[in-house]
């Protein structure tokens, strides 16, 4: 009984985040606009629960490289409005949108000059009609046999405002490495921190062989480091190819002579290879676009140093 309670709760609360799809409209596309063209800061205000919303979502922006704050609405009238300047935009949160402590602000933040987004439940509310720009985040009811305790309409209000703060991510460019530089401390911060050479393996780990050696000898080079591939490299370490455990089991099944082989006549030739100094989790992204478990890294000569395998990011716990 109580699970199915739950269950039901968790639907509600699902059909709350799919209802904002439909609501999506050209406000929406003037609310990014705006905050694109903002050169002070992104203010959120909200009372309640809608304000512990809020400052999740200027937390969020804050860490995407939007300078963002929270201001309490209440604290606002009596002297935190002086935070605010004319070149901020102001995001307000109300389900009701005729929440006192926010509509108190309107004519105050109207007065500095300030733009106005809402994020509100009635799009007839004071709040919505004096915005700039609203965006609608209206549920039919709270789940629950109360049926009024926020949770649906809070939910709403974050997916809204987590959407609006990943869209800007994207609009923006906003690249991995600028994440990492606001993320410094922490799991988040060593992950995003990590480069390839902090993992990859070399030395014995990293198994390598210059043209000319058969197969029959490159197994024993593979094996000995308890790698998945070697790598191939001419005279002066510049690389030449790779060929991996998997290109063995193909090619063994059509060519009976493999063993005999020499490396370079099977290898991959012009593999797809890594910049030293380039982060872990792009090296990531890299694997897992080409479909592929392991990668060389080249210095700025393009000199083999050493290899990034998949297992290295599992440990590093990136994936």
């Amino acid at each position: 009984m109580v699970l199915k309670k739950a269950k039901k709760i968790l639907r509600f609360e699902v059909k709350a985040i799919e209802g904002l799809i439909e609501k999506l409209n050209h406000n929406f596309s003037e609310a990014v606009d705006l905050i694109l063209s903002c050169k002070g800061r992104v203010v959120i205000t909200g009372m309640g629960k809608p304000g512990i919303i809020g400052q999740k979502i200027s937390a969020t922006l804050s860490s995407t490289g939007i300078p963002s704050l929270f201001l309490h609405p209440a604290e606002a009238v009596h002297g935190d409005l002086g935070m605010v300047k004319k070149d901020d935009i102001v995001i307000a949160l109300s389900n009701s949108g005729e929440t006192e402590e926010i509509i108190k602000l309107i004519p105050l933040l109207k007065k500095i000059g300030t733009k106005i987004v809402s994020i509100c439940g009635n799009p007839r509310s004071t709040l919505a009609k004096y915005s700039d720009c609203f965006l609608n985040v209206s549920v039919k009811k709270e789940p629950g046999l109360l049926g009024f305790i926020p949770s649906a309409s809070t939910t709403a209000m974050l997916a809204m405002g987590d959407t609006l703060a990943l869209v800007l991510v994207e609009q923006r460019g906003f690249r991995i490495e600028e994440f990492a530089f606001y993320h410094p401390a922490g799991t988040i911060g060593r992950k995003l921190l990590l480069k390839v050479e902090d993992i990859m393996r070399t030395g014995r780990a990293h198994a390598k062989v210059k043209k000319g050696k058969r197969i029959k000898e490159v197994l024993f080079v593979i094996t000995k480091a308890r790698a998945g591939s070697v790598t191939v490299v001419d005279e002066k370490g510049h690389i030449l190819g790779i060929f991996t455990d998997g290109d063995l089991r193909r090619k063994l099944e059509t060519d009976p002579d493999l063993l005999k082989r020499k490396v370079e006549d099977v290898m991959t030739k012009n593999p797809v290879s890594l910049k030293e100094g380039s982060l872990a989790v792009e090296a990531l992204r890299i694997l897992q676009e080409k479909k592929i478990d392991e990668a060389p890294v080249v210095d700025e000569k393009k000199r083999l140093i050493g290899l990034v395998d998949v297992q290295d990011l599992l440990k590093a716990g990136l994936v």
